[in-house]
C-alpha cells in the first residue's frame, strides 16, 4: 500500500535525524536516507527538492513537536518555579529520544553552510527564550523568583546552559542520561534565580 505524502515525509525526516545521530550530519546523503526508509532515491525528491530542504524540515518538525510537548506545561498557572522545573523535565525527556537533534544543531551545516537554517534555529531559540522569560517574570510576581534579575537575559543563559548540556551529551556519544541531569540543572538555575 502506498503511503501518503505526509507519512512519507515524516519517515524521511526521522531517518535523516537517526542517521545524523549515527554517522554525523555531513555523512548523511539522500541515498542513505532512501536506503533507511526503504525507498528509491528519486522518491526522496518527490517530497523534498534538496538534502538541505530535508534538514530544514527536520528542524521545523522537531521544534513543532517540542512546543506541542510543552503545551500542557505552559497551560498551567500554578507556581512558576514548579512550571519551569517541569519544562526542563519535558525538554530533557524530549531531546533524550532524539539523538540526531544535537548533532544537527552543532554541525557546520547549521553554523556556516546554511544561513537560512541558522536563521530558522535562531527563531526557535528566541521563542523558547521568550517562554522561559515569561515564566521567570510570572515567578517574580509570585515571589518565587528574584526580582533583581533580568528575565530575558536570564532566560538566554538558561537556554545556553541547556544547549551546553546537549552538546556534552552529544560529544560523549550519548553515554549518560539527560533525564538524570534534571536535578543538577534545576539546582543550578534555582541557585541563580530563586527568591531568598
Amino acid at each position: 500500500m502506498r503511503k501518503d505524502h505526509e507519512t512519507r515525509k515524516t519517515e524521511i525526516i526521522q531517518s535523516a535525524l537517526d542517521l545524523a545521530a549515527q554517522v554525523g550530519v555531513s555523512a548523511v546523503t539522500t541515498q542513505s536516507i532512501a536506503d533507511r526508509v526503504g525507498i528509491a532515491q528519486p522518491t526522496i525528491f518527490r517530497h523534498f527538492k534538496t538534502r538541505e530542504a530535508i534538514f530544514h524540515a527536520a528542524i521545523e518538525f522537531v521544534a513543532s513537536a517540542l512546543f506541542k510537548a510543552l503545551e500542557p506545561v505552559l497551560a498551567k498557572t500554578g507556581p512558576a518555579d514548579k512550571q519551569l522545573r517541569k519544562l526542563f523535565s519535558v525538554h530533557l525527556k524530549f531531546i533524550s529520544k532524539r539523538h540526531g537533534v544535537p548533532r544537527l544543531l552543532f554541525s557546520d551545516r547549521l553554523h556556516v553552510e546554511d544561513p537560512r537554517l541558522r536563521e530558522t534555529v535562531q527563531n526557535i531559540f528566541a521563542r523558547y527564550i521568550g517562554v522561559v522569560s515569561s515564566i521567570l517574570k510570572r515567578g517574580a510576581q509570585q515571589g518565587v523568583f528574584r526580582t533583581d534579575i533580568d528575565p530575558d537575559e536570564t532566560a538566554k543563559f538558561i537556554a545556553a546552559t541547556m544547549q551546553g548540556l546537549f552538546l556534552q551529551w552529544s560529544v560523549s556519544d550519548f553515554n549518560f542520561s539527560l533525564q538524570e541531569q534534571e536535578e543538577k540543572l534545576w539546582n543550578y538555575v534555582w541557585a541563580a534565580t530563586g527568591h531568598r
